[in-house]
C-alpha cells in the first residue's frame, strides 16, 4: 500500500470511527431520553389514576369531573390497576398481569416508585397512601409507538452513517490525491534527473511546510552533489592539462639526455628542470591535501593576531615576487586584531589571495587594508590587475576553476577554492568585487572571539 492510499485509509478509518461513535452516542442518548419521557408520562398517569379512584370521596363533583377528563385523556393508551396492601386489585382493568408479581409489589413497597419494561409494554408503579389505607398504582402501556420511533431513528442513523462513511472515503481519496500531488511532482522531477541536469534545483512548491523543507534540503544536497561532479570534471581536465605539462617536460628532458652523453652542466640543468616540475606537482598535490583536510578539520581553534599574519605574508611575497605591497592599518581598538582559528590555514588562505593579486596585477602595487567595522575586523586585498569577468566571478571559488582572461599566467585553480572552504569553516564572510581596473577581496571576521 503506497503512502497516498495508506493516508486515505487511515483518514477514513479515524473519521469513520469518530462518526460511528458519535452516531451510537446520539442513538443511545435519544433512546434514553425518550424512555425517560415515556416513564414520566406514565408517572403522571399513575398520579391522576390514584386521584381519580381514591380521592373521589374527598372531592367535589366539579373537581372530580376535572380529574375524570384528565384521566380519560391519558388512559386511552394505557391500562391501570390499583392494588391494596394485601396485593388484591381494587380498581382498574389490569388483572392477572404476570409482570406485576408479588416480588414487584414488595419492591414497590420499599422504593415507593418502580419502572420497568417487558417485551411489548412499559410499566410504572407508584405507592399511594390514602385515608382508606395504603395502595399501589400500576400503569401499563404498549411500547409499539416507542419502538417504531426508535427503529426509524436507527434506520436514519445507519443511512447517515453509511453516507458519511462513503463521503469520508471519497473525500479522503480526493484530498490525499491533492495533498500527494506536489510530492508526486517532486518524485517525477527527481526520477527524471540526469547527470547533465543535476545542477538544476527541484522546482520550489512554496508551501511553507515540511515538504518545502524537504525540497530545500534536497536542493542543497543537489548543489553539493553537482559541485562534486563539477570538481571531478574540472579535476580530470586539470590533471590532463596541468599535470601533463611538467610530466612531459620531465619525460622529454630525460629522454633527450638519455640519447647521448652530456656535460655535467647539462645534467645539472636537466636535473634542475626536473626538480622544478616535480616541485610544481608537489605544490599542487599539497594544496589538494590541505583542501581535503580543511573540509574535514575539527582541530581546536587558537587565538592569534591577524596583523602579524599579514606582515608574515608581506615579507614572504616581497621575497618571492619582489612585489610592492602596501599595508594600511585603520584599527582603533587593537583587541579587534585578535582572531580565533587555525593560524596556518588562515595564513595560507590570505597568502593565496595576495599571490593572485600579485600575479594578475602586472607588477602594479597591491594594497592590504585592515580596518574596524562595527567591532569587526575587515581585511581587504586590493589590486589593479586584469580583473575577473562577470561570467567567471560566480564560479571563481570552484575547485580547479580558472578565469578565461588569465592568459599564460600559471595557476592550479585550487587557491580560491581552498580559501573559500577555510573561510567558511572559520565563519569569515568572503566577498569578491571586480572590474577591468582591478579586484577587491574583502574578509569580514567574526566579531565575537
Amino acid at each position: 500500500m503506497n503512502l497516498r492510499n495508506r493516508l486515505a485509509f487511515i483518514t477514513s478509518l479515524i473519521f469513520g470511527v469518530i462518526f460511528s461513535v458519535a452516531a451510537i452516542l446520539i442513538y443511545w442518548t435519544f433512546y434514553k431520553s425518550s424512555e425517560r419521557s415515556v416513564f414520566k408520562e406514565l408517572e403522571k398517569t399513575c398520579l391522576i389514576t390514584g386521584i381519580y379512584y381514591l380521592e373521589k370521596d374527598e372531592q367535589s363533583g366539579e373537581k372530580h369531573n376535572e380529574f375524570k377528563i384528565q384521566f380519560e385523556n391519558l388512559i386511552h393508551r394505557s391500562r391501570v390497576a390499583i392494588y391494596d396492601a394485601t396485593g388484591k386489585v381494587r380498581f382498574g382493568d389490569l388483572m392477572h398481569d404476570q409482570n406485576i408479581s408479588a416480588d414487584r409489589l414488595n419492591q414497590l413497597k420499599k422504593s415507593k416508585k418502580i419502572s420497568f419494561q417487558s417485551t411489548n409494554h412499559f410499566y410504572y408503579g407508584m405507592y399511594y397512601p390514602d385515608n382508606q389505607g395504603d395502595f399501589y398504582v400500576f400503569v401499563k402501556e404498549q411500547n409499539s409507538e416507542f419502538e417504531n420511533q426508535i427503529n426509524r431513528l436507527l434506520a436514519i442513523v445507519v443511512v447517515v452513517l453509511l453516507a458519511a462513511w462513503t463521503s469520508i472515503v471519497v473525500l479522503a481519496k480526493v484530498l490525499s490525491k491533492i495533498a500527494y500531488r506536489p510530492i508526486k511532482r517532486v518524485v517525477e522531477e527527481v526520477r527524471n534527473k540526469e547527470i547533465a541536469t543535476i545542477h538544476q534545483p527541484i522546482s520550489s512548491i512554496d508551501s511553507g511546510d515540511e515538504l518545502q523543507e524537504l525540497v530545500d534540503t534536497y536542493n542543497a544536497l543537489l548543489s553539493r552533489v553537482s559541485e562534486t561532479f563539477a570538481i571531478q570534471k574540472n579535476f580530470v581536465s586539470y590533471v590532463s592539462h596541468e599535470f601533463r605539462t611538467p610530466l612531459t617536460a620531465i619525460s622529454g628532458t630525460l629522454e633527450v639526455f638519455s640519447q647521448k652523453e652530456r656535460s655535467p652542466e647539462e645534467y645539472q640543468r636537466a636535473t634542475r628542470i626536473a626538480l622544478e616540475n616535480v616541485d610544481a606537482l608537489e605544490d599542487i598535490l599539497n594544496n589538494m591535501l590541505i583542501l581535503t583536510e580543511a573540509r574535514n578539520s575539527t582541530d581546536a581553534f587558537q587565538q592569534f593576531r591577524l596583523d602579524e599574519v599579514v606582515w608574515n605574508i608581506v615579507s614572504q611575497c616581497q621575497e618571492d615576487y619582489q612585489a610592492q605591497i602596501d599595508v594600511d592599518l585603520q584599527v582603533r581598538n587593537p583587541d579587534v586584531l585578535n582572531v580565533k582559528g587555525n593560524e596556518v590555514l588562515i595564513q595560507l588562505s590570505i597568502l593565496n589571495i595576495v599571490e593572485n593579486a600579485i600575479k594578475y596585477s602586472g607588477n602594479k602595487p597591491v594594497l592590504i587594508r585592515l580596518e574596524q567595522v562595527n567591532e569587526r575586523l575587515n581585511l581587504s586585498v586590493i589590486d589593479q590587475g586584469i580583473g575577473i569577468s562577470a561570467h567567471d566571478l560566480p564560479l571563481i571559488t570552484q575547485t580547479f576553476y580558472r578565469g578565461k582572461n588569465i592568459g599564460a599566467t600559471k595557476g592550479s585553480g585550487i587557491g580560491l577554492s581552498l580559501a573559500s572552504v577555510i573561510f567558511k569553516q572559520h565563519k569569515v564572510d568572503f566577498y569578491i568585487q571586480s572590474n577591468p581596473q582591478g579586484t577587491t577581496v574583502e574578509l569580514l571576521f567574526p566579531g565575537t572571539l
